[in-house]
């Protein structure tokens, strides 16, 4: 899309406050936009693809003809006194829409599908009321009611707004949204936080929908109401006294040390602390963080990276309960893992919270759409008995949008930098130009990650000049299938990676899990950084009571399950034993292309005359956790038993 050359100056100022915010002593990295990044990937390709050309058109479908979600925003217009139709929070779903859009146009340009984008924007601005505030759900009903009900999602709904103006203003330098965002973010702040009005949101986002407003605007009114927002916690100011771990309100938030409650919402407050941390340059949040994170990673977290254990509060309860079957893993909630852990990354240049990130987004999150991108999962388990199947949409419809918002982003999760200085985060294929303080360096990335090991990135800065090339090593390829002891690799690999420059060993340091290239560069210089992929077995500690005794296979980034159409239409009475080898092959009309693990393994079944049940060797196969319930609903185990001990005899395992 092109923006009007009056942008240009406005553009560059907003680049120098986010290069000034990037150099604090509290932020270490700055993000590389999407925008600047072209992805050309084989594996993500083909999930952008079906994003734009699938899920995003099933997002619009049901937006404006099969639910009343965009008629709402008609009614408002039209001031007739109908009532609102829908849930509460309907109106977030639209705005997650238009954000998805907004990054699909960026990657694919569409004139069409910008002005169904515009269309929509015009019935958003219709709906404003002339002091800024837009909330279909009290506009249609009881307009004096409105900032009442802390957890009626007013503010929420505000923040997906503020986000989708941000992300279309950027791609295509239309500022009608944007406005509408603005006005509103002045209502919200003219209506609390002058008036020192106590108020906390039940579910957070806004914060840090705040902070992209304040960068994109410069005006350091929204960095001081997100940074108000988190203030309010933890105070006693919430209606709702029961519910104060549910939605993070226990603590003041520079003094919470535990994950709680809803797991989206804590990932949006944290995602949301982040930010206004490495703004306003304030240590008093990281303390917190660092220690949630902990929390999160080593004791609430499942092996694909999925959190929020519980489907009663869409959330945690109690350190190392992560049943599998049962899992909620929300989709949403994998999302707001990715958004969280890029910012540690920002804020520390370690590489462990890039390693849950990618876990997070091949693994937990990508499991939420299917390979054709029309079917999603709100709950992602890892186990089956055979009733689950993904669903074309739901009620409560946050996680389709959410999950085609972030494919349709990923570009902004690859590569980070500092004045002089460069990251490689994720291994995906595509090009960008960074500009360092002094030189501007393309970079070229080719891979077929995560099939293949092999990364080649092309280095071409404009003048020949030294920086440092950080490159991250994946926990996975240091023999730690995951950020600290809850799970390990049950036996120890003697392959190693290996990194050339220009066909030759290359000189490099390795810190905070970034192998270091320092030196002087110049254009077509050629780096190969060789990954060794294994099928590797993973245990977990007996705290994690469902995983005792069992194992889950691991290959690179990805996790692996077993599923009913691959194994005889059952996979619970199949054993795993130590022992046991795996070969792998790609089969490229299978579930859209997939990397295939097979072996032969102690399978139980019934004899021929029914009468005793005995163990047999039979061909097994695994396939990516992300792409199972593509083939209708059946078995599906990502945990297998290790002994045949282990096995659940039951009459529904083996006939």
């Amino acid at each position: 899309m092109k923006k009007s050359f009056s942008l240009i100056p406005l553009f560059s100022f907003f680049c120098c406050i986010s290069n000034s915010q990037a150099q604090n002593a509290l932020q270490k990295l700055e993000p590389v936009s999407y925008s600047q990044v072209k992805i050309d990937d084989r594996f993500w390709r083909s999930r952008i693809s079906a994003v734009t050309n699938v899920s995003i058109p099933a997002c619009i479908d049901q937006t404006e003809v099969r639910t009343p979600r965009i008629r709402n925003f008609e009614k408002v217009a039209a001031k007739k006194g109908e009532k609102h139709e829908g849930i509460y929070y309907d109106d977030s779903d639209v705005y997650k829409a238009v954000e998805a859009i907004a990054y699909s146009l960026s990657n694919h340009p569409d004139p069409a599908l910008e002005k169904k984008a515009d269309a929509w924007i015009d019935k958003i601005a219709a709906a404003q009321l002339p002091d800024g505030y837009l909330n279909t759900y009290y506009t249609l009903g009881d307009i004096n009611k409105r900032w009442t009900d802390m957890d009626t999602h007013e503010d929420y709904c505000a923040g997906h707004l503020i986000e989708a103006a941000v992300a279309y203003y950027h791609t295509t330098g239309k500022r009608k949204l944007l406005d509408v965002a603005i006005r509103f973010a002045n209502e919200i702040d003219s209506t609390f936080r002058l008036q020192n009005r106590h108020w906390v949101s039940g579910h957070e986002e806004i914060e840090l929908a705040l902070v992209k407003l304040y960068k994109t605007t410069g005006n350091s009114r929204y960095l001081d109401l997100a940074d108000w927002y988190l203030q309010q916690r933890g105070h006693g100011y919430f209606d709702h006294q029961r519910v104060q771990d549910y939605c993070q309100n226990k603590l003041p938030v520079k003094e919470q040390t535990r994950i709680t409650g809803h797991a989206v919402r804590a990932m949006y407050l944290y995602t949301g602390a982040a930010d206004v941390a490495a703004a306003k340059n304030d240590s008093g949040y990281m303390g917190a963080m660092k220690q949630v994170w902990d929390d999160v990673v080593y004791r609430n977290m499942y092996i694909t990276g999925g959190i929020g254990s519980s489907g009663r509060n869409e959330g945690f309860t109690a350190d190392y309960d992560l049943p599998n079957e049962e899992a909620y893993c929300e989709t949403c909630a994998s999302v707001g893992m990715v958004f969280w852990n890029q910012r540690m990354n920002l804020l520390t240049g370690e590489s462990k919270y890039m390693d849950v990130l990618e876990k997070s987004l091949y693994n937990a999150a990508l499991d939420g759409l299917s390979f054709r991108g029309d079917r999603f999962f709100y709950g992602n388990p890892l186990s089956s008995a055979g009733g689950y199947e993904r669903s074309e949409w739901f009620g409560t419809a946050c996680c389709p949008a959410n999950i085609a918002r972030l494919i349709e982003s990923l570009g902004n999760y690859i590569y980070a930098k500092s004045d002089n200085d460069i990251w490689v985060n994720l291994f995906v294929g595509s090009n960008t130009a960074i500009d360092l303080k002094n030189n501007t360096v393309q970079i070229a990335l080719k891979t077929n990650y995560p099939w293949d090991g092999d990364i080649q990135l092309a280095v071409s800065p404009q003048k020949k000049s030294a920086f440092a090339l950080h490159i991250r090593i994946p926990g996975w390829a240091e023999n730690q299938p995951s950020p600290g002891d809850t799970y390990q690799f049950l036996e120890k690999s003697d392959r190693k990676w290996a990194l050339t420059v220009n066909g030759k060993n290359a000189k490099y340091t390795v810190e905070n899990g970034y192998a270091i290239l320092n030196r002087e560069w110049r254009k077509g210089d050629i780096i190969l950084f060789r990954l060794p992929l294994e099928i590797r077995k993973v245990v977990a500690i007996d705290s994690i009571a469902d995983d005792r005794n069992k194992i889950a296979l691991q290959r690179g980034p990805l996790m692996y399950c077993f599923e009913h159409p691959d194994n005889g239409g059952k996979v619970e009475n199949i054993c795993i034993p130590d022992t046991l080898s795996f070969n792998s092959h790609f089969e490229d009309n299978n579930l859209g292309g997939i990397m295939i693990l097979t072996g032969t393994a102690p399978v139980i079944t019934v004899s021929e005359n029914g009468l005793s049940v005995k163990t047999e060797n039979k061909r097994i196969s695994a396939i990516p956790y992300f792409s199972w319930a593509n083939r209708g609903p059946g078995q599906m185990q990502v945990w297998m038993p290790r002994k045949i001990s282990g096995v659940s005899i039951t009459a529904d395992v083996i006939r």
